[in-house]
């Protein structure tokens, strides 16, 4: 099976090839894998290619005859890859990307008349900011082009992309791994977010009325942020009010409140205008940080992904600024 499987990568290779045993492979069992290996259950991979559940439990049951080797086990809530799995799916995986590039290579892509779904990864501070700029320049140009937004950061956007779950990703800092390919769009600081009229402080704002002042933070970890790390030097500290993960339900602990949070400039300003919350610049150097496009380097000549990123491109760079 391994000399099988490594004939789907080595067909787009100069080397002299047995057409007979790749005639004798069924190369739909190797979609079969891919559908398996990307949603870890036999029954979502039966609805992704719209087959029935006994028709990939049969692929499955021939796939493990051929490799010799159970491939997917069966664990609470998932079917979790074997080693041998794990070593087979990065040869499927790029043979097949080989092969659909050689079909598209040379065609353009037409936004107006294409039908197509792309998926995209970014925090929720970026969709906030720029996943609105795309989905309505697609409702204007694209008509049968659709776009969904997947929760990603740097430590899940490798995986993320690496199974396929996301066609491109915006972050701030990307992974640099031979296989991917990252683009430097965009730059972004920080800034308070605040309701003036609760906090009744003066501007500019000074460091005593901002450190006098509950913290709302938004961190991965839910207990400290850059703002912590910036203070520490300097022998002072904030009072961390409350917690949360996410950028989207900051408003709601801020309307009314004598309370602030400090997140990044792109964020602040896409809830201020839903929110009618005020920003300011912080009143201590946070620095700015480079935001980045970043996908797969086997989809850089896909003529739709290259148009994806062009038009993410423009978003970010015309909603994601460094300063207030």
């Amino acid at each position: 099976m391994t000399g099988v499987i490594l004939s789907v990568k080595l067909l787009f290779m100069v080397q002299t090839i047995n057409l007979n045993n790749i005639a004798r492979f069924d190369f739909n069992l190797a979609i079969a894998f891919m559908a398996i290996w990307q949603e870890r259950s036999v029954s979502r991979a039966a609805d992704r290619l719209s087959l029935s559940q006994s028709a990939i439990s049969a692929a499955l049951a021939r796939l493990r005859e051929a490799a010799g080797d159970p491939l997917f086990v069966r664990t609470r809530g998932a079917m979790q890859p074997t080693p041998r799995a794990i070593e087979m799916a990065k040869s499927i995986e790029q043979g097949a990307l080989l092969i659909r590039g050689a079909f598209a290579s040379g065609q353009d892509f037409d936004p107006a008349a294409a039908v197509h779904h792309f998926s995209l990864g970014m925090s929720d501070d970026f969709q906030l900011a720029v996943g609105p700029a795309v989905s309505k320049q697609l409702l204007r140009g694209a008509p049968n082009v659709s776009v969904s937004f997947h929760q990603s950061n740097r430590h899940t956007v490798e995986k993320m992309l690496d199974t396929g779950e996301l066609d491109l990703a915006v972050i701030a800092r990307p992974p640099e791994r031979s296989w991917l390919m990252a683009e430097q769009v965009s730059q972004s600081g920080y800034a308070c977010l605040f309701d003036a009229q609760a906090c009744g402080c003066d501007l500019p704002l000074s460091l005593d009325d901002y450190l006098a002042l509950p913290h709302i933070l938004i961190s991965y970890s839910g207990r400290e942020g850059i703002v912590d790390e910036k203070l520490r030097p300097l022998g002072r500290s904030r009072k961390i009010q409350t917690g949360l993960t996410q950028f989207a339900a900051v408003p709601s602990f801020l309307r009314g409140v004598a309370a602030i949070s400090t997140i990044p400039t792109h964020a602040a300003m896409a809830l201020a205008r839903i929110s009618g919350l005020q920003i300011c610049p912080p009143p201590l150097d946070l620095g700015q940080y480079p935001v980045s496009l970043v996908w797969r380097r086997e989809m850089q000549d896909d003529p739709a992904i290259a148009w994806m990123r062009g038009l993410v491109r423009d978003a970010v760079q015309t909603h994601v600024v460094a300063d207030i």
